[in-house]
């Protein structure tokens, strides 16, 4: 079976990352075949708290292919599973200005069950922006200069 992990590189740029969950999703049939195809975008996902739950708005499965009438709506509010304890650590966390919840990737665990990592996560100034973008080409150079 291919390895599935699908990863929203534009949140480690976009925020910083304070604290990070494995969360598990609650999918229909369909959707978890699509995932399991690698037919899954987060990059424009976000998390929110609705009646104590965590659910994901945002996330797109492609509706599987070979299913019918009951397949999937690709963009449909998803709940994350995860146990009291994480979502009462989550909300009190929250409760500072300027932190949200952001998906950084979606896998397949050994079982077969999708899962999602989430962080917590402030937003980055344009300067921060600037910085990493920096680090990260000084990083690449060095690295060039350590092959020859």
């Amino acid at each position: 079976m291919k390895d599935i992990n699908i990863k929203n590189k534009r949140a480690r740029f976009e925020y910083q990352i304070i604290d990070t969950f494995i969360a598990g999703i609650k999918l229909y049939g369909t959707e978890i075949k699509s995932i399991r195809l690698g037919k899954a975008l987060i990059t424009d996902s976000f998390c929110t708290f609705k009646k104590n739950e965590l659910w994901i708005r945002g996330m797109h499965i492609t509706e599987y292919e070979f299913g019918t009438y009951t397949n999937h709506e690709p963009k449909r509010e998803r709940k994350l599973l995860l146990n009291r304890l994480e979502l009462e650590k989550i909300q009190k966390k929250l409760k500072d200005q300027g932190l949200t919840i952001v998906p950084l990737r979606l896998f397949i665990t050994e079982k077969g069950w999708a899962k999602l990592e989430i962080a917590i996560a402030k937003g980055k100034k344009l300067h921060d922006k600037r910085d990493s973008l920096k680090e990260k080409d000084t990083q690449r150079d060095i690295d060039r200069a350590k092959r020859y």
